[in-house]
């Protein structure tokens, strides 16, 4: 899809102070292992932190960030937060390696979650200052670009209370199901209020790998995992929904994000 200055999506509201100022370049990095891609994240979070240090003695939001917004896919992969229980990976790691599936322990918040093909997994790397210091509000935030994205698709998402992440909660269709069907994981972590890691999207994901694990710590009876392309019956345009995400990530945290600088997405 090409995409020129036109396509530019940005939203202004008056009522942030810093945040009307900041520019998030959005980077596509197609399929990418999982370590490959963290150690790239980590090398940006770490320019972010150095940057910041940089201008410690000016206001956060009025000296110049590299904001990313990343857009990824994995090969297969479990990763456990550290809040995490190891126990809720249900293979040995030799299993999962006969499965073809990674496993690594990292720093996000959250428990055990699936990464894998037809999932959209997004990585904002934000100095969170120059918008606002607050992490439940950063949390919130996501879920509510989601929500407002899986809208734009026909799809209400929810949140649960005491649960991150955004959910369906309508009555399922076509054939009997948990009445609590999550569609997106969250997991965060921040230093010196600069974030990593994201949220996971299952779009037309295999949730089988699901049966592995106890996904995110949850074993609740009325709760499950579920895809896109399951509750709509029907295929989902991915890279129209990554436009559509940007824009409303752009919305939510009232600044401009700029497309990738070629034709990624």
């Amino acid at each position: 899809m090409n995409l020129n200055p036109k396509n530019r999506l940005l939203y202004f509201r008056s009522d942030n102070r810093f945040s009307l100022n900041q520019t998030i370049q959005a980077e596509d990095w197609g399929r990418l292992p999982y370590k490959e891609a963290w150690d790239k994240q980590s090398q940006i979070h770490q320019a972010l932190v150095a940057q910041k240090l940089a201008h410690r003695s000016e206001p956060a939001g009025t000296y110049p960030q590299d904001h990313r917004l990343v857009f990824v896919e994995h090969p297969p992969v479990f990763t456990l937060g550290k809040s995490g229980k190891a126990d809720h990976l249900l293979l040995t790691e030799a299993e999962c390696a006969a499965r073809g599936i990674d496993y690594f322990p990292i720093n996000r918040g959250g428990d055990i979650t699936f990464h894998g093909p037809g999932q959209l997994v997004v990585y904002p790397l934000l100095d969170l200052e120059c918008f606002f210091s607050d992490v439940h509000r950063y949390v919130r935030s996501l879920e509510e670009v989601v929500i407002r994205t899986l809208a734009d698709e026909g799809l209400c998402g929810t949140r649960i209370k005491d649960y991150t992440g955004v959910w369906i909660s309508d009555a399922p269709r076509p054939t009997p199901r948990p009445p609590h069907r999550k569609l997106c994981a969250i997991g965060v972590h921040l230093s010196r209020w600069v974030t990593l890691h994201g949220l996971a999207l299952n779009v037309h994901t295999d949730l089988q790998y699901f049966d592995y694990i106890v996904p995110c710590g949850i074993r609740d009876e009325d709760k499950t995992v579920t895809s896109m392309a399951r509750e709509l019956n029907r295929a989902v345009d991915v890279q129209r929904f990554k436009l559509r995400l940007m824009h409303h990530f752009a919305e939510v945290f009232q600044c401009m994000v700029e497309p990738p600088l070629t034709n990624e997405i």
